[in-house]
This record gives C-alpha cells, sequence and structure tokens, in this order.
C-alpha cells in the first residue's frame, strides 16, 4: 500500500492555489495550506475536509525567513514529511521602471523569488530522506518580459534559474523540480486583464490571445497529472497552461556564435537583413 503524500502549498488560500489545494485534497493527499489570512485558510481547509480530505491551515508570510522556518517546522511535527513543495504564493506591484520605488520592486522579489527560496531551503530536510517534488509558478512575464512589471517579470525569470540549478543539484535526491508558467483569471490577473479589456475595447479591438486565459481549476488539473508522472528524468522542465493548452517551454540555447566581435556584428546584421528579406516576400 503506498503511503500518504504531504504536500505543502503557498499562497492556497485562493485563485490557482486554492484550486491546487482543493485538487490535491481530492486525490488524497494531506494538504498544508499556506496564505496570509487565517479566515481564507480555514475556508480552504474546511473545503478539503468537507469533501472527506485531510488539511492544515498555516498563517505566514513567505517573504519572512523566520515565519517560513516556523510554518515548515509545524508541517513536519504534523504530518512528519514533505513530499510535495509547491511555490505559489505572489502578488503585484505594477509600474514603469522608471516610477518603481524600492519598496514595490523589494516587496514583489521578496515574496515570489526569495520566498521560494526560504521554503526549499527549509523543507529539503524533510524531502531528501525520500525524494519528493518542488513545483514553483513562473509566469510569461518571466520568460518574454512584460512592460510595466520589471519587478515581476525579474521575479518570475529568477525563479526559472533556480529550477535548472536544483534540479541538477538534487537530482542525486530523487527530487524533482520543475516550474508552471499559469495563464488563468484569478483575484491577481482580473485587475490587469480587465484594464486591457477596456483599453482594446475603447479602440474597437479584442483582447489579443494572450491574455485570453483559462481557469484556475485547469492549472490545478494539470498541476495533479504532472505529480502522477514518476520519469525522475521529468524534472528542470516549464510547462506553460492556458485553459486546456499546455506549452513545453525549452531551456535557452545559443542561436549565433561567432569569433570576434567584428565579426559577430557583420553575421549578425546578414542575419537581420535575411529576416527582413524574408518578411518582405511573405506579405
Amino acid at each position: 500500500m503506498l503511503s500518504v503524500r504531504t504536500a505543502l502549498i503557498t499562497g492556497a488560500s485562493r485563485g490557482i492555489g486554492r484550486s491546487i489545494a482543493m485538487e490535491l485534497g481530492r486525490s488524497g493527499y494531506q494538504v498544508a495550506v499556506n496564505g496570509l489570512h487565517e479566515e481564507r485558510i480555514d475556508a480552504v481547509v474546511e473545503a478539503i475536509r468537507h469533501e472527506g480530505g485531510t488539511a492544515e491551515g498555516y498563517c505566514a508570510n513567505v517573504a519572512d525567513p523566520i515565519e517560513v522556518t516556523s510554518m515548515v517546522e509545524a508541517v513536519g511535527a504534523r504530518f512528519g514529511t514533505i513530499d510535495v513543495l509547491i511555490h505559489n504564493a505572489g502578488h503585484l506591484q505594477d509600474s514603469k521602471c522608471q516610477q518603481m520605488t524600492d519598496q514595490e520592486w523589494k516587496s514583489v522579489l521578496d515574496v515570489h523569488l526569495s520566498g521560494a527560496f526560504y521554503c526549499i531551503q527549509r523543507a529539503l530536510p524533510l524531502m531528501t530522506p525520500h525524494g519528493g517534488d518542488i513545483l514553483l509558478m513562473t509566469s510569461t512575464a518571466g520568460l518574454m518580459g512584460s512592460a510595466g512589471q520589471v519587478n515581476y517579470s525579474s521575479a518570475k525569470a529568477g525563479l526559472l534559474g533556480m529550477v535548472w540549478t536544483l534540479a541538477a543539484e538534487l537530482r542525486r535526491n530523487q527530487i524533482r523540480i520543475n516550474a508552471v508558467a499559469p495563464a488563468a483569471l484569478t483575484d491577481m490577473t482580473r485587475p490587469v486583464i480587465e484594464h486591457l479589456r477596456a483599453k482594446y475595447a475603447k479602440r474597437n479591438e479584442s483582447l489579443p490571445a494572450f491574455w485570453q486565459v483559462g481557469e484556475a481549476d485547469d492549472v490545478a488539473r494539470f498541476v495533479g497529472l504532472l505529480l502522477k508522472q514518476r520519469d525522475p528524468e521529468l524534472t528542470g522542465e516549464v510547462f506553460g497552461v492556458n485553459g486546456t493548452q499546455i506549452t513545453y517551454w525549452q531551456k535557452p540555447l545559443p542561436v549565433l556564435s561567432v569569433s570576434g566581435a567584428d565579426a559577430f556584428f557583420a553575421e549578425w546584421k546578414q542575419r537581420e537583413q535575411k529576416q527582413y528579406d524574408s518578411g518582405e516576400e511573405s506579405q
């Protein structure tokens, strides 16, 4: 008989985190629900228990290493182990770079990037004896950039470096780490999408396909299936989830390597000219 697995999910009191917590609760996981607001945490815990699952709530700010330490210790004391760690906690402080305050920059990196580090580092002692899974929620903003979100884009890009580094570092411990770039309508994304929808409506234009997103439950279903895949080589990967559309993002690879700066820029100009000529022909 397989032992019951324990999953710690940060930012699980609403949105994508809540959907993942509910999905794993239905799948038989013992779910440690993290958030910042006791009432919201309790509501998710009760919802999981109502469906016959096992859950406990842990109110902690992942940007605070002391609170993360206490939370992980409490999860270990209650469940004995952590088999799955999902870092989903996040928030937005959008602004153009020139107007962004130091606090807006720092607060977003503290939650998304430093929070991931604190949670992983503290959870590893409860994972290394038996292996497990770590999932980090990144974003297309981290993969492609997003104007007006330099703090968020930088934090999410940092998570990719964390995934690629720790995939190699933790392989011998049978710990897999992957990233998911979700596109879903949540409390965090709704204001941005509604703003853009109104903006394009004024131009009598439809919302670009990039911003036509799925639901949080779509992301949760993918996460549930990803965790069921037992391939030990399924690590260090990045997956995009938008509704039922799943995208696999490859690790960046060099596309041009030339000896010497002069030769490089000569080749660069030829490359640009070829792309321009190709565009002209297709018109």
